[in-house]
């Protein structure tokens, strides 16, 4: 069994038509592995976005490949494409996007719920998350009580929540201090490594890029290596 968990193959994006098209992706190849984090370096506006918004299957390419799991995506219905989303990949966001009416555990628990587990297994889930993000003491503590890393260690742990192959992670230490950004990226990058998932985070942080597995760019529409 192939240990690729995502690939993309002339993968091609585009907005509007004619001479005022901005075509963002023109050809963009990109294969995660399990247990791989890749950080994404690229200035604004390269289509950083772009490409993650395919990758979670949130946009269709004009054209070109996106294999999940070593399935082709390009003729899932909607409806596939959600259930895909909801089990096999999870989102963090720069801000974190927690419900500020409810504990970090039961904010992590929340996907899981809705994935249709049972109240004892997402609870169960929660608390492991939360001991793995080194906040297991802050679990009933609500977001407005958090300091921002942990808020956005919750919001990793949420986006595990459902065990997903793929993550990805857009800024995700975007607002956070040095120290604080350290943290949350040692704490994303040991959930990758046990789990055996993959991860694409972009980040305009070069520090944080180097202790990725690899760092690639997009330059003119296209994924290429980089160092830093």
């Amino acid at each position: 069994m192939s240990d690729i968990l995502l690939e993309l193959k002339d993968v091609r994006q585009s907005y509007g038509d004619g001479e005022g098209a901005v075509h963002v992706l023109k050809g963009a190849d990109l294969s995660i592995s399990k247990g791989e984090l890749v950080a994404l370096v690229a200035p604004s506006g390269a289509g950083k976005s772009t490409l993650l918004h395919i990758c979670g299957l949130l946009e269709r390419p004009r054209d070109g490949e996106v294999s999940i799991l070593g399935q082709s995506t390009a003729n899932l219905s909607d409806r596939q494409r959600t259930l895909m989303r909801r089990h096999a990949i999870g989102y963090v966001y720069q801000f974190h996007h927690l419900l500020p009416e409810f504990s970090a555990a039961e904010n992590i628990a929340m996907p899981r719920l809705i994935a249709g587990r049972s109240i004892r297994e997402a609870n169960e889930r929660s608390r492991a998350l939360l001991d793995i993000m080194g906040i297991a003491h802050r679990a009933e503590h609500r977001p407005a009580e958090l300091s921002g890393g942990e808020q956005q260690r919750v919001a990793i742990a949420r986006a595990a929540a459902n065990t997903p192959s793929l993550i990805l992670a857009d800024e995700p230490t975007g607002n956070l201090d040095p120290a604080t950004s350290d943290k949350v990226f040692a704490a994303l990058s040991q959930l990758i490594h046990e789990q055996k998932a993959g991860c694409i985070i972009a980040t305009h942080n070069h520090d944080l890029a180097r202790k990725a597995d690899r760092i690639v760019t997009i330059a003119d529409g296209i994924i290429t290596s980089a160092t830093l």
